[in-house]
């Protein structure tokens, strides 16, 4: 996504966000979201987006020491496959779910202990298909505070939520200041 971001900045293609979206979409469900770069409602297969306004907390994010096999979780049968839509207001009162969580917590026990390891600090959650999982913070120092018990066979980092691309505000100083092309910090 970023590649295709900066590729239109660089060689002055000037294509549209949606355009770009379209291409993006074709490589993989989760660039159109990195696209558009703010937070963001996704359906369909990632295409179709309606821009939200959240928070902005804390997060911890661990990679257990085992990779997923997206195709290997997609393809067992234990996957649900008839979960009714949710929609932004239930996210919000909810919190949401993540229907490869009990397949990926079955098939991959390091993924499972770390989700049970989490969930003794907060709402521990799988990233898509994993393996990592994160839990959300208020405060910078209650994730820092997590990260150092972490066990030591596990990576992790703590990571600020952020409602807005970085690159799209690093675009925009660069277009206010009339470097429409090849300057974005290369």
């Amino acid at each position: 996504a970023t590649t295709l971001v900066a590729l239109n900045q660089l060689w002055g293609l000037g294509l549209p966000t949606e355009r770009l979206i379209e291409l993006g979409v074709k490589l993989g469900a989760d660039i159109p979201i990195f696209i558009h770069g703010q937070a963001a409602w996704a359906e369909g297969i990632g295409e179709k987006l309606t821009t939200l306004a959240l928070d902005e907390p804390w997060f911890l994010i661990i990679q257990p020491p085992c990779m997923v096999s997206t195709e290997a979780v997609f393809a067992d049968p234990h996957l649900t496959r008839d979960s009714t839509a949710i929609t932004i207001a239930d996210f919000f009162d909810s919190g949401g779910r993540n229907d490869c969580e009990p397949v990926v917590r079955t098939r991959y026990p390091e993924v499972a202990r770390a989700l049970d390891w989490l969930n003794q600090w907060g709402d521990a959650r799988l990233t898509g298909t994993g393996a990592c999982v994160f839990a959300r913070f208020s405060a910078e120092a209650q994730a820092r505070d997590v990260i150092r018990a972490l066990p030591n066979d596990w990576q992790g980092f703590v990571a600020r939520g952020l409602n807005r691309s970085p690159l799209l505000d690093r675009l925009a100083r660069e277009h206010a200041r009339g470097s429409h092309q090849g300057a974005i910090g290369v």
